[in-house]
């Protein structure tokens, strides 16, 4: 459509220009002057002014509906990204409550530091979103359907519309000027020709006027177009802008937060590292074969319990047994040299039992 309406454009000016010069050769008698001809130069520099401005603020248009078209998908995408970002907040905080049974519990702590930086930064998603609604999309979208483009348009039209209707009556002129010298001044021709040279300057005239008018109002609304269009350009870039810079901030404080939690773990030592202790009794002394044996003059503890490990220990001895950090232990005696004897993972052994914390309970999947 582009394409034929261009050449549509192209065929008018040149049957104008043709026309031009047609009229001229009848200009010069006693009846039409050169301020009858067709299309004067101020009539063609107001229609190439007016046919740049279109195609100007037709792709200004164009490219504010593919603004708001990309703001809206933008809007819908994260939309889900937020909703999803929620679950995995909920997710995470819901873990950090149910397993935070005592203050050393780590894993929990992360859990819970992670849900809520993870629900700022979905609020911060959310906020842009909204921004980039009210602030980018909604104006853009009431420009493209608004009623000044529009307006101005209809006024190029009827310029146009009058501009073709002058032309029209330019002809009719020419032919009433041939008429009047064939007739040798009839006066009744003479009498409709001055009608027709009268209504031919009128209709230029109000061209004039109105190709001004229309000029004036198209360039209005492209200096508008362009304005509004970079403004909203700009509130997208600092709306995007400060919801990097926060969800940066939340980043970071989160990072500082686990990286502390990090070091404190790996730089304190273990509780038996420093501590010499006497190898783990045997099972025999479990079964209660030697009851009456004691460790620093003082007895051993019985009865089951749970408990989270803390701290990694490695088995040095096939009665002793291996532990990783986050396993849980079901405790059945703990010595007073320091150990404690139990199962995990359908494993027996002995322990430090200062590797471990005791647990009033824990959920049925923690313990294998």
């Amino acid at each position: 459509m582009e394409a034929i309406r261009k050449q549509a454009t192209k065929i008018i000016d040149q049957v104008a220009k043709q026309q031009q010069a047609v009229l001229k050769q009848f200009s010069g008698g006693g009846y039409g002057s050169p301020d009858n001809v067709l299309t004067d130069e101020s009539e063609l520099q107001q229609h190439q002014k007016l046919e740049k401005l279109y195609i100007s603020t037709r792709a200004g248009k164009h490219f504010q509906r593919d603004i708001v078209r990309g703001v809206e998908g933008f809007i819908v995408t994260g939309s889900k990204q937020v909703e999803i970002g929620t679950k995995l907040s909920e997710d995470s905080r819901k873990y950090g409550v149910e397993n935070n049974f005592t203050s050393g519990s780590t894993l929990s702590k992360a859990a819970l530091s992670f849900a809520r930086a993870r629900a700022q930064m979905e609020k911060e998603r959310g906020n842009l979103l909204k921004a980039l609604g009210t602030k980018v999309g909604e104006p853009l979208r009431a420009m493209v359907i608004g009623a000044p483009l529009e307006d101005a348009r209809h006024l190029a039209q009827r310029f146009e519309r009058m501009r073709m209707e002058a032309e029209a009556q330019a002809i009719e002129v020419s032919k009433r000027q041939v008429k009047v010298r064939e007739s040798m001044g009839n006066p009744d021709n003479v009498l409709k020709l001055e009608a027709a040279e009268a209504k031919l300057h009128e209709l230029k005239s109000n061209t004039a006027i109105l190709g001004k008018e229309a000029v004036s109002g198209m360039a209005a609304v492209e200096g508008q177009q362009q304005r509004l269009t970079l403004q909203r350009i700009i509130a997208m870039v600092e709306s995007e802008r400060s919801y990097h810079q926060s969800v940066l901030q939340i980043l970071d404080q989160l990072e500082s937060e686990m990286q502390a939690e990090r070091q404190r773990i790996e730089s304190s030592p273990s509780p038996a590292a420093n501590n010499a202790m006497p190898p783990p009794p045997s099972y025999d002394e479990v079964n209660n074969v030697f009851a009456s044996q004691t460790y620093g003059e003082s007895t051993d503890r019985t009865g089951f319990f749970l408990g989270e490990v803390m701290h990694s220990f490695e088995a040095e001895s096939d009665v002793e047994l291996n532990l990783l950090v986050g396993d849980h232990v079901v405790i059945r005696k703990v010595s007073n040299s320091g150990w404690a004897e139990g199962e995990c993972r359908g494993k027996a052994g002995w322990f430090p039992f200062g590797y471990i914390e005791r647990r009033e309970r824990v959920l049925a999947s923690k313990l294998v």
